[in-house]
């Protein structure tokens, strides 16, 4: 009897004869779906298993040779696709002129007017040019479709929507408003004189295969070689020497939050409650003279805030709900003051809503970013409201309502415990968003301090929010992080009033920035401006 070793590497890798006198087999070949290699000379006990690496003790036939496990060399390619089913795609989106955000969001707007589904987009990467190197930095992304059109026939709808939107190929390679590739279609491959699919440039390419990897980390690019993933490409190029970034746009007159960009500055968020009944600071805005609340708002702006953000709905434990119609009343008028009596000064304004028709009104009111406590889940049309309209959202992580939270705070270790438990929750509502019609770069993150999260789990998360800002799912996404004069900082610091958290909410914003937060949201913008200046100098450089 003559035994051998046959080992994966990993995932879904090609398996291989290492020693002719070891008496093992690798449990963990995930590359079974050429189930044959087990059938035929291992059907007696089947031991192969994709949840786990083990070794089981496994003698093979006398007869058996080496070369019967050794996979071909080529695979025959799935069938062509079936005109009548729709079929999945993968398109790679480009820019590097004039509103390169802008170009790629008219293209995907385009893609679904022609019926060409988007279903999932990757974030937005800026990129160096490659091939032809005199020109200004790309963006690039990718994004799923579905569609019943066969290759070429998309192949021609593509090339449609770039001439409907005033591209001019002048260089082969060069500057482009627009630019749209199709990467895969289905799993077949596809050679014609005009297109072949898979993509020939993938494998050598960043700037694909980064937004590429996060809609299919796990999936084979080529049909002949099914044990190569997309995440193995990527890994395989060499390091970049200009380190890329994910960009999410604010407003269209604003620069976008580049997460991954180490040098990047953080926001500073001022706190506009036209509440009576907030937690900290309810009735400050409430009732005031216009001349004062402006002079309010001046003073943010003075002191460093980038963003301001107007509520009008406690979200306090127990605090009874407004009507919609009081909610409108509370932050509309004041999201048009600032617009109409600071549009010198370059302030993003956010609004602090769960609810849908409070969203849209702060929109067209001026509003550029809607800032949502439950992560669309308290109204249903929230999602869908802001893919409508196109704007950024905050999704933060949050269980039940205002009223009920504080109950749900448990976070058992078999689920993943404290950190587990909000990253697998807000990769769902992500997936929500984008369901929804949000694309991946229209979205923020917040851990939501002191939402359903008491004592000292709120400084876990402060401890681990690079953990959270890493996690498979969430990479690349900004975050904002909210912890000022907020009840935790009164139990640690021993004040029990909320105004006097100063320095405690100094050290939780120092502690956001090392963390990785992009926008810290705060009461006190003079002091807590002067402490992101401070982190920022230590920690973003």
């Amino acid at each position: 009897m003559k035994s051998f070793i046959l080992i994966a590497a990993g995932p879904l890798r090609r398996p291989r004869l290492l020693s002719p006198s070891a008496r093992y087999v690798c449990y963990s070949c995930q590359y079974l779906r050429v189930s044959r290699i087990e059938q035929r000379q291992f059907s007696q006990t089947a031991p192969f298993s994709a949840d786990s690496f083990a070794f089981k003790n496994y003698t093979l036939p006398r007869n058996f040779k080496p070369k019967e496990v050794n996979l071909p060399a080529k695979m025959a390619s799935p069938p062509p696709p079936d005109p009548a089913r729709k079929q999945v795609a993968y398109i790679a989106l480009g820019s590097n002129l004039g509103d390169r955000i802008g170009w790629i969001e008219k293209a995907c707007a385009e893609l679904d007017a022609r019926g060409i589904k988007v279903k999932r987009t990757s974030s937005l990467w800026e990129t160096e040019p490659m091939y032809v190197l005199d020109q200004d930095r790309f963006v690039n992304g990718a994004c799923e479709v579905e569609t019943t059109l066969e290759p070429l026939a998309l192949l021609d709808a593509l090339q449609d929507i770039e001439n409907s939107l005033g591209r001019k190929k002048i260089i082969d390679k060069g500057p482009r408003n627009i630019d749209l590739d199709i990467l895969l279609y289905d799993n077949i491959k596809f050679d014609h004189g005009r297109l072949t699919i898979p993509h020939i440039g993938i494998p050598e390419r960043e700037f694909v295969l980064k937004p590429l990897a996060e809609l299919i980390p796990d999936k084979p690019i080529d049909p002949n070689r099914p044990w190569t993933l997309t995440r193995d490409y990527l890994d395989a190029l060499p390091p970049s020497t200009t380190p890329i970034t994910t960009m999410t746009p604010l407003s269209a007159h604003h620069p976008p939050i580049t997460a991954l960009n180490q040098a990047r500055k953080t926001h500073v968020m001022g706190i506009l409650n036209m509440t009576p009944d907030s937690f900290s600071d309810g009735g400050q805005n409430t009732f005031l003279e216009e001349t004062t609340l402006m002079s309010n708002i001046k003073s943010f702006l003075d002191a460093g805030a980038t963003m301001i953000d107007v509520g009008g709905q406690s979200t306090a434990p127990n605090t009874p709900e407004v009507s919609v119609e009081e909610e409108l009343n509370r932050v509309i008028p004041a999201i048009k003051l600032i617009r109409s009596h600071f549009s010198d000064r370059p302030v993003l304004i956010s609004v602090d809503t769960y609810r849908a028709s409070v969203a849209e009104a702060a929109v067209a009111a001026g509003a550029d970013i809607v800032n949502d406590v439950s992560g669309g889940s308290m109204d249903p049309e929230m999602l869908p409201t802001v893919a409508r309209l196109g704007t950024t959202i905050c999704l933060m992580h949050m269980r039940g309502t205002p009223a009920t939270m504080n109950s749900l705070a448990e976070y058992p270790d078999s689920e993943g415990g404290l950190i587990g438990g909000i990253a697998k929750e807000l990769v769902e509502r992500v997936a929500a968003a984008e369901a929804a019609g949000i694309r991946r770069w229209r979205i923020v993150l917040d851990p939501g301090l002191g939402f359903a999260k008491v004592g000292w789990q709120n400084v876990d998360v402060l401890r681990h929010l690079d953990e959270l800002r890493f996690w498979p799912g969430l990479q690349g996404l900004p975050w904002l992080v909210g912890s000022s004069r907020k009840s935790f900082i009164g139990r640690v610091t021993g004040v029990p009033t909320p105004k006097e958290r100063i320095w405690g909410t100094a050290a939780t914003v120092a502690a956001a920035v090392q963390g990785g937060a992009d926008v810290v949201r705060v009461h006190d913008v003079k002091e807590m401006a002067q402490v992101v200046a401070m982190a920022d100098a230590i920690w973003r450089y």
